[in-house]
């Protein structure tokens, strides 16, 4: 007998039901959540599978999870609201709102080049502590002292996790609001959305556990762990597991094991580029937003002209963090590509989080989808059930 399956699911879209209810099969998910809103209405909200890895306990219509990376689109959209709003520029320096910025060459470094991970700051070389990636304080001292690893704007490289403390910063300098508080008063709580980056015990109860990491298990630097993968995308998952390299600093300094994501402590924290915790609910709202122009049941989250520009390209080609994977940003978003099939459409935006989730928009179908899970797949641009799913409700939509 197969897990059981609940939610809604408009019937032209059962297909999408049959898929989301086979990914439980051979153990490909253990808990997930997916959802899609077509021009405002929600068509697709289905949730199945288990919350905790010993399968006892049932996965919830209000069961949320760590979404990583997938946080950083909401992160943007906190920052084209301080733009919109005249409180931040994207060209002005970034030490005109943060003058700590400016030490090791960086007074003259734009604000957009934050958001287009094109700030040669993906990863401070220093060790740190570990309780640092959640110790605003220290992450952002650390940025401010940190020379670039390249010449900011010649080239681009994913800033996995000082994304978030970067222009988080530069929000908290311009706004007074912490990433956190921001999209709590103008994101989520005007739409009514489960999503949140940073929060108190009071929601524990629901949080499923992420199950697994995102590299196989095995001592730090343990190449023989590592997937024998050839050329630079094996030699950057090499590369992960020493922090001595831009790559491994990038995702492991300060040092994060994979139970840590499941603490109090990570919870209470705000990291806007990997802790966001919500529903494919929540994601799908805030997206089916902005795939209609910014509006949704009279909330309006970003002006249209602010959502043209954010996901306007502002990089693509060789990621110099992963492994040379070419990689197109907007600012703050990743866009439409090859390696990022969100919809057929070009013009479709959004991000995924390591280990499968994903919040998506595509404007010219008027689409907003979310997927989350608590199981961890290889990779960092999003998982095999969703892209499986996006691509068959988009032929279903014809």
């Amino acid at each position: 007998m197969g897990i059981p399956v609940e939610g809604h699911c408009d019937p032209k879209f059962g297909e999408i039901r049959d898929l989301f209810e086979k990914s439980f099969d051979g153990d490909e998910e253990i808990g997930s959540a997916i959802c899609f809103v077509l021009d405002g209405e929600t068509i697709v909200d289905l949730w199945g599978g288990h919350y905790d890895q010993t399968r006892t306990r049932a996965w919830e219509r209000d069961t949320i999870v760590n979404t990583y990376s997938t946080t950083k689109g909401m992160t943007a959209i906190c920052a084209h609201q301080a733009i919109e709003r005249g409180l931040l520029d994207l060209d002005k320096p970034v030490a005109h709102y943060w003058p700590e910025f400016a030490a090791a060459g960086k007074e003259t470094l734009p604000v957009r080049w934050l958001l287009s991970h094109q700030a040669g700051l993906p990863a401070v070389e220093k060790l740190l502590p570990d309780d640092a990636v959640v110790s605003w304080d220290v992450m952002c001292a650390a940025l401010a002292e940190q020379e670039p690893w390249w010449e900011p704007g010649t080239k681009h490289g994913y800033h996995a996790l000082t994304f978030g403390f970067l222009v988080g910063e530069v929000i908290r300098r311009a706004t007074g609001k912490t990433v956190g508080e921001w999209f709590r008063e103008n994101v989520s709580g005007p739409l009514g959305a489960d999503y949140h980056i940073g929060f108190g015990p009071e929601h524990d109860a629901r949080t499923s556990d992420l199950i697994g990491s995102l590299l196989p298990s095995g001592k730090s630097g343990d190449a023989a762990e590592v997937p024998d993968i050839p050329g630079p995308l094996g030699q950057m998952m090499k590369d992960m597991r020493d922090p001595s390299t831009m790559t491994g600093a990038a995702f492991n300094n300060p040092p994060r094991g994979a139970d840590r994501v499941n603490t109090r402590e990570w919870r209470a924290a705000e990291v806007p580029a990997a802790n966001g915790h919500g529903t494919a609910r929540a994601l799908a709202r805030i997206y089916g937003a902005l795939a209609r122009g910014g509006e949704i049941d009279g909330v309006r989250v970003l002006e249209s002209k602010s959502i043209e520009l954010a996901r306007t390209e502002q990089a693509f080609g060789p990621d110099a963090v992963l492994g040379q994977l070419p990689m197109r940003f907007g600012l703050g978003f990743m866009l439409r590509q090859d390696l990022m099939p969100l919809s057929p459409s070009p013009n479709a935006f959004g991000h995924p989080g390591a280990g499968g989730s994903i919040g998506m928009a595509d404007p010219d179908a008027k689409v907003g989808f979310g997927y989350v899970m608590n199981k961890m797949h290889m990779g960092l641009v999003g998982g095999p059930s969703a892209f499986a799913v996006l691509q068959r409700f988009f032929a279903l939509l014809q």
